[in-house]
């Protein structure tokens, strides 16, 4: 999985477990800071409570997970595993990921889902990239917390603009019917899988279509959230 096997990819120094990735030191440095809202992932007075912003006006998810806020060391592992073809990286940032919900169930009783789905590319973008980072994430998390992936659940049927370079009214529009689902998941408890929420648009659309296909609760578990 290392270009240079037994080294951090971020500090560089030896690894106790060859393989992990990151060392634990740069796993604690890009661990998000411990007030943030438990359903929109932004900063907030209470770490077990929805914050006034989602009392007022709560995203269609029930929970986000979030390793850190966009920004470096882990900003700039996301930007290699995407642009530059790197998805040896994936491995390592799904064991992020998996230290912040094992996080989450100890403090805030987060329910592990019956199933998680990763976020679609489509087809053109991802034969261009290669993989699809979000399904890179969630096969070995899928693996480590015993829960279902089935990367057939959700398909992306047009094209859309690269949200990134949209402010947040265009990015909902720009996904409105973009995405199909595939599989029934009447009474299933699921969480989406994804690298980056920013505005949220991609996850929202996609939890409300999950929910109209009969799922109980949603979560949204991202390596970072742009807060």
């Amino acid at each position: 999985m290392l270009t240079v096997p037994g080294l951090c990819w971020l500090c560089r120094m030896p690894l106790a477990l060859p393989h992990s990735g990151l060392c634990s030191v740069c796993c604690r440095a890009a661990r998000l800071a411990d007030r943030v809202c438990p359903q929109c992932g932004l900063p907030a007075a209470s770490p077990t409570l929805p914050c006034g912003r989602c009392l007022q006006k709560p995203p269609p998810w029930q929970r986000l997970v979030a390793v850190s806020a966009y920004a470096p060391p882990l900003s700039a592992l996301i930007h290699q595993l995407k642009f530059s073809r790197r998805p040896e990286l994936a491995a390592a940032l799904a064991r992020l990921q998996l230290l912040a919900i094992q996080n989450a169930r100890r403090t805030t009783q987060l329910a592990l889902p019956d199933r998680i789905v990763s976020v679609p590319l489509y087809s053109r973008r991802q034969w261009q990239r290669g993989f699809n980072q979000s399904e890179l994430l969630c096969r070995p998390l899928a693996r480590w917390l015993g829960c279902r992936y089935a990367s057939e659940t959700l398909t992306r049927v047009r094209p859309a603009l690269t949200q990134h370079f949209l402010n947040a009214r265009r990015r909902k529009s720009n996904l409105k019917n973009a995405f199909r689902l595939e599989l029934p998941l009447h009474g299933l408890h699921i969480a989406i899988v994804d690298d980056v929420v920013t505005t949220g648009s991609t996850v929202a659309e996609i939890t409300r279509l999950l929910m109209q296909g009969g799922a109980a609760t949603v979560q949204v578990w991202c390596l970072c959230r742009t807060l």
